[in-house]
């Protein structure tokens, strides 16, 4: 197993990878939905920070495996089995998803953290074997993962008002490994895969987001309430997707991660700060959902709390994709100012009698901006 060429031409995601991700849209899917029951349940702060760690378990095994596979890919039979094991742990992952938040039961989530970890551990040191040049940084990492993984499943043996402060210690921990191992020498990871992989991943999000709303409005649709409301929110799901879709893309990742993002600092703020991207466009879809049912009154949660439930994913999408991909490609001021001002508008669009579409039309406004500003350049090239 050695490393990749980082300038290798053509390099792309593998059917292997798309098989990894489809799977992941389960435990994605199983998360949203049970963000949605938590909201329209009125259990708000803790279905928050369920849905919060649930996500980071995802996407913490989803980047990693993504970062290796990057850097070292063979495809040959045992590296196969190795990624068919990870792809194992995933489902169980995602079937512990709705214990963890009816429940708070972590135990499931765990044994599939463990199995996706334990393999990805395996995988490093098989690197460490195969790349001498690198191996201090692929013993690292196996050995950061599996002390974490030890905390993880020590956790579960704890009293319940100890489990939270263990679980901050971990998740720090976890976001720790990455930075030390490579302080030790860089992976050789591809700019142009990395930048693909998590476009699709980002594809994934958005999508369950208008699975999650198109199922909501179409079994609020059958019970015949407020079909006016229920039109306006599908047209405002509709508009928030498709405007959140353009302005990820707007920008092309790649070419910060062949340039300025190669610095240690720079590259893990872009890859880190995807958490919220992807969270939050994840979350966007439980929110639509929760208002389908505030709109056929089968919730007693109030319009702007609801409201907040589909604005506030939006707002953090909006700032995050401005943070990681609009600031360091050194924009216009116009652009620059315009993001956080949309932002602040959509969360204000809460307390409106109807969100989703006001939301909807602010953030198309803000695809307008950035069109024509970037009118010009398009030209050129």
């Amino acid at each position: 197993m050695p490393g990749r060429d980082p300038g290798e031409p053509h390099r792309s995601a593998t059917s292997l990878e798309l098989l990894f991700d489809l799977c992941f849209v389960i435990a994605v899917a199983q998360a949203s939905g049970s963000l949605s029951t938590a909201v329209t349940g009125g259990h708000y702060i803790t279905g928050s920070l369920r849905f919060a760690l649930v996500f980071f378990t995802i996407w913490w095994a989803w980047m990693n495996f993504t970062w290796f596979a990057s850097a070292y890919d063979p495809d040959d039979v045992l590296y196969r089995l190795m990624v068919l094991v990870q792809i194992t742990g995933s489902l169980v992952l995602a079937a512990g998803v709705p214990r963890a938040f009816e429940e708070g039961d972590l135990r499931v989530i765990t044994l599939g953290y463990a199995v996706l970890r334990t393999a990805l551990a395996a995988l490093w040191l098989r690197a460490a074997r195969s790349d001498p040049g690198r191996r201090r940084t692929a013993l690292r990492f196996a050995t950061g993962v599996t002390g974490c993984q030890i905390g993880w499943a020590g956790m579960l043996f704890l009293p319940v008002p100890a489990q939270l402060p263990a679980i901050i210690v971990l998740i720090a921990a976890e976001v720790s490994v990455p930075m030390w191992a490579q302080s030790a020498g860089m992976t050789p990871w591809h700019p142009h895969h990395i930048a693909e992989r998590y476009e699709l991943f980002t594809l994934i999000v958005l999508g369950e987001s208008v699975a999650a709303a198109v199922a909501a409005v179409h079994s609020a649709f059958d019970r015949h309430h407020n079909a006016g409301a229920l039109y306006m929110l599908a047209a405002g799901g509709l508009l928030l997707v498709f405007a959140m879709w353009w302005l990820y893309f707007a920008r092309p990742a790649h070419r910060l991660l062949a340039t300025t993002h190669q610095a240690h600092r720079k590259r893990f703020t872009w890859a880190y700060g995807h958490y919220l991207i992807f969270g939050s466009a994840a979350a966007e879809g439980a929110g639509l959902a929760a208002y389908a049912q505030v709109i056929t009154r089968r919730t007693d949660v109030p319009s702007p709390t609801a409201g907040a439930a589909v604005t506030m994913p939006v707002a953090i999408f909006l700032i995050t994709v401005w943070a990681v991909h609009v600031r360091p490609h050194q924009q216009s001021v116009v652009e620059q100012l315009a993001f956080p001002a949309v932002a602040v508008a959509v969360l204000v669009a809460a307390v409106s009698p109807a969100p989703a579409l006001v939301a909807g039309l602010l953030a198309a406004a803000l695809v307008v901006v950035v069109t024509v500003v970037d009118r010009p350049g398009r030209v050129r090239h």
